[in-house]
């Protein structure tokens, strides 16, 4: 009896020691390279923020020229998002994110021969054509791993390449502009462009060689470890409230609730990275690298923000007010902000508003996961995303005819204020049995 009493506790033990093992096994395979994807992709995505310093004065781009090229990308995003995720469901997550990576990386090179207005735009279309559906992508492909009581901090970790790509990427930019500018006839943002579009071929090629579709297929889990990942995901998705047919995603009005709160969340995120080097110039920063490197203090505050609301939200296993409550800080930033002329108190500001438009988005993504799968998980998670980046259209461009109409950016930071509250608001409206677990 004594033996039955003390064997039964060492093998609950064992099997929580193996699971760790394995999850620790499926973190240091996947989750830094996946980083390392979307630091690439964020790069190319908003480095036409930094662009634009020298783009619009070369090229004599209005503020709202350029809000719209900027957002415009979505557009080729929205349209493509839904067949690239469904697609990438049917042949796998190799193939598919490496294709992806590829052809942006070769669009996004070709910025260089961008003369004029509507080349801009077709160029930032095509960009988002290209793109479409590698974020939702990443985390459908995380699903395949992760139960959603593990996902929220994995997707925060994940999600911290947005703010790395900032903290990196604008002093980058910045630099190449300044050091490349009129090099071989070429303006400091064609150099840009090009040089800043290599890593994302390079990573492509090796993320075909690397990544594994799913927990079967990867050679470097054992037998044992398959078995206890494969045993969670399944116990997982007995839990889900799953829509059992595609035609239904587009029916279903909690996916268009997580939707609204998305576009609300994004706007945020957008009005921010695509407008970031315009809002520090405005406060009295001067050069290209200088505001590159004054610009990556709020992504630097982001990171640390976002891993511990990430890891805050697994722990309690509470999704609802983990997500609230940053997207009324960064409201509260947005609006401290716009109201101070002082650089410092505006950068201090500035950081409290990326640090919570940012985290927004790992913590968003706990909520739809927990109630979806299958082709149903494939298809929301994409139809969600691809609407809620249509605030990715609309942001920078209503925030580009507001810098035009009033000359100032106090109330396109209002406005984003505005969003992420009624984020908050929605947020809060959806029921926590869904979403708590």
């Amino acid at each position: 009896m004594s033996m039955e009493m003390h064997a039964l506790p060492l093998a609950a033990s064992n099997n929580v020691d193996a699971e760790s093992q394995a999850y620790r096994k499926v973190f240091w395979r996947i989750v830094p390279f996946l980083m390392v994807c979307y630091v690439v992709a964020y790069l190319d995505r908003i480095n036409v923020g930094f662009a634009k310093l020298q783009m619009a004065q070369d090229l004599q781009f209005s503020e709202a020229v350029y809000g719209l090229g900027a957002g415009i990308f979505f557009l080729g995003y929205f349209l493509f998002e839904i067949p690239s995720n469904l697609i990438l469901h049917k042949v796998g997550a190799r193939v598919w994110i490496a294709r992806i990576m590829v052809t942006w990386g070769l669009i996004s090179a070709a910025f260089i021969f961008v003369g004029s207005a509507p080349a801009f735009y077709v160029m930032r279309f095509l960009l988002g054509m290209a793109e479409a559906g590698f974020y939702p992508g990443i985390i459908l492909y995380l699903t395949f791993w992760y139960p959603s009581y593990k996902r929220a901090k994995i997707i925060a970790i994940f999600m911290a390449a947005i703010p790395v790509s900032g903290i990196f990427g604008n002093p980058l930019s910045g630099w190449i502009m300044d050091q490349f500018h009129h090099t071989g006839g070429l303006a400091g943002w064609q150099w840009m462009f090009l040089i800043e579009a290599v890593p994302a071929v390079i990573v492509g090629i090796i993320t075909y060689f690397y990544l594994d579709n799913n927990i079967r297929d990867a050679k470097w889990l054992s037998d044992d470890e398959k078995q206890i990942l494969e045993q969670n995901i399944k116990a997982q998705a007995a839990q889900r409230e799953t829509t059992h047919s595609l035609r239904q995603v587009f029916t279903n009005p909690r996916i268009w609730q997580m939707a609204f709160i998305y576009f609300a969340v994004v706007t945020g995120q957008y009005g921010l990275t695509f407008w970031m080097p315009t809002f520090v110039k405005t406060v009295g920063v001067t050069g290209n690298f200088n505001i590159g490197l004054i610009s990556a203090i709020p992504f630097l505050c982001a990171v640390v923000v976002m891993i511990a609301f990430g890891r805050s939200a697994d722990h309690y296993r509470e999704r609802r007010w983990h997500l609230a409550i940053p997207a009324l800080l960064g409201a509260v930033g947005f609006i401290a902000a716009a109201t101070t002329t002082n650089m410092g108190f505006a950068i201090l500001f500035l950081s409290l508003a990326a640090a919570g438009a940012l985290t927004c988005a790992p913590l968003f993504w706990s909520l739809p996961t927990a109630f979806l799968s299958g082709t149903a998980a494939a298809g929301g998670i994409a139809m969600i995303n691809s609407i809620g980046n249509l605030a990715g259209f609309v942001s920078p461009y209503v925030i580009g005819m507001i810098r035009d109409a009033t000359g100032n950016t106090q109330y396109a930071m209002y406005t984003l204020a505005a969003m992420l509250v009624l984020g908050a608001i929605v947020t809060l409206l959806t029921p926590a049995r869904l979403v708590n677990h």
